[in-house]
């Protein structure tokens, strides 16, 4: 193998960053049931000796494969985090009961309601405010040991399920949990988008509201090879989020004078510069026309119903000189901005 293979196979190797705590909270579950996790924990590729590393990670892969595993085995998919057990489908069920939804806020909400006939162990809210949607648990019983493991997977599940729906990537704005920061707290940084807070009254993700008003994407045949498996974990895995242009105007929007160049927006989104314009590329959009669209509705906002001398308006438009503002002016109205101030409404004569 070439030194380049090598490296494009380090590129694609899936990052270890799932805490080893999360199977030991599986092993806990078997111990609880009088039974051996021997055989799961093989077939994830995890060794006894790295079962028993609090430090050590695993993949997402490893821990999809774990949990389907080991619920099967336990025929438990809450493995063992609720007073009783929910037998292998319990889950399914309820996905196939969103699965006609027309909306995914709809679907969601059926299956936060639908939980409720699972276990009253914990209850399950979505609710919408700002522009902002929060998913959240509150928990009905003492959860004991497997508290930690129980909130995240329920939010990751939800997350899973949520982007599978869709077909797009759901970013999470942020995470908050009730409980101090665990020993592995920096996983949390890869096990969701956004900052985490601990210490929080109750677990909850926060992710952008307009998410919600998207269609369901996938049919029966779909749901069927999904539910081959465990509920899908991964939110990363899908190439495409279909706010995107909306997040990127709206990021661009909010700072209109900044540079905005594609590395500060793609660390901002949590992907890279390439993919940024991948993506933007598959929406039908580009940085630059989003750009301008965006420094065209802040110059023109500023030309209506200010007083600004063009050299102002262009500065808060993002331009870093008057010439070059005054040139792209006429490419988009065909007038100059002294021009379109002359002949446009001024519905605020106040001074700016």
């Amino acid at each position: 193998m070439t030194e380049a293979h090598r490296t494009a196979s380090r590129a694609r190797a899936p990052t270890a960053a799932t805490p080893m705590a999360f199977v030991q909270a599986i092993v806990r579950a078997y111990t609880a049931r009088g039974m051996d996790a021997a055989r799961v924990l093989e077939q994830a590729q995890i060794t006894p000796a790295d079962a028993l590393d609090a430090a050590a990670r695993i993949t997402s892969q490893q821990m999809e494969q774990l949990s389907a595993g080991a619920m099967r085995e336990l025929d438990d998919e809450a493995l063992g985090w609720f007073s009783r057990r929910l037998p292998w489908g319990s889950y399914g069920m309820l996905a196939r009961a969103s699965l006609s939804a027309p909306t995914l806020g709809l679907a969601l909400a059926r299956w936060c309601r639908h939980h409720a006939l699972l276990t009253d162990d914990i209850l399950l809210h979505l609710a919408s405010e700002g522009g902002r949607a929060r998913l959240a648990i509150s928990e009905q019983r003492d959860l004991g040991g497997l508290r930690e493991f129980c909130l995240v997977s329920m939010l990751r599940n939800a997350l899973g399920l949520s982007s599978w729906f869709i077909d797009s990537r759901l970013p999470v704005a942020a995470a908050e949990f009730p409980f101090a920061p665990p020993p592995h707290a920096p996983a949390y940084a890869v096990l969701f988008d956004g900052p985490t807070r601990f210490g929080a009254a109750q677990a909850a993700v926060y992710f952008d509201a307009r998410y919600l008003a998207l269609p369901l994407t996938r049919d029966e045949a779909a749901m069927r090879q999904m539910l081959q498996h465990a509920l899908p974990l991964m939110v990363r895995q899908y190439r495409r989020d279909r706010l995107l242009v909306q997040r990127v105007r709206q990021l661009l929007a909010g700072a209109p004078d900044a540079a905005h160049n594609a590395h500060a927006l793609a660390d901002r989104l949590h992907v890279s510069p390439r993919t940024l314009h991948r993506q933007l590329k598959e929406e039908g959009a580009s940085l630059q026309a989003l750009k301008d669209e965006v420094r065209k509705s802040r110059a023109i906002e500023l030309l209506r119903r200010t007083r600004r001398p063009v050299k102002q308006v262009a500065e808060a438009s993002g331009f870093a000189s008057e010439k070059s503002f005054i040139r792209a002016f006429r490419g988009w109205t065909g007038l100059s901005p002294a021009d379109f101030r002359r002949h446009g409404a001024w519905p605020d004569r106040s001074p700016a």
